[in-house]
C-alpha cells in the first residue's frame, strides 16, 4: 500500500484542542482509518511543524479526501506528500 508522509502544523484553536483534550490526537487517528488509511507511525516535533505522520493509504485520491476532511476544520494545516521506497526508487533509475 502507498505510504504517505502528512506534516501537521497547529493553528492557535488546534493548540488550544490538543492542550484541553490530548486524546484528541488518537481520535483523529481513528478518524483517518474511518477515511480509509491508517497511521502507521507519529511524532510530535519541535521546528516548523508540529507532527510528523506516516499513513499508508490506498491511493492518492483517499490521501487527499483526508487532508481536505482534516484542514477543513481549521485546527491544523497539513502538507502531504508521496514516500517511495528507498529500493523501488533505486529501481526505478
Amino acid at each position: 500500500m502507498p505510504t504517505y508522509i502528512m506534516l501537521s502544523r497547529l493553528t492557535p484553536e488546534g493548540v488550544q484542542t490538543i492542550k484541553n483534550n490530548p486524546q484528541r490526537i488518537k481520535e483523529v487517528n481513528r478518524e483517518i482509518e474511518q477515511l480509509g488509511a491508517e497511521v502507521k507511525a507519529q511524532w510530535a516535533t519541535l521546528g516548523q511543524f508540529d507532527f510528523v505522520n506516516v499513513i499508508e493509504a490506498p491511493d492518492d485520491v483517499t490521501m487527499s479526501r483526508i487532508s481536505l476532511e482534516l484542514g477543513s476544520r481549521g485546527t491544523a494545516r497539513y502538507e502531504s506528500m508521496s514516500a517511495i521506497p528507498i529500493d523501488d526508487f533505486m529501481s526505478a533509475l
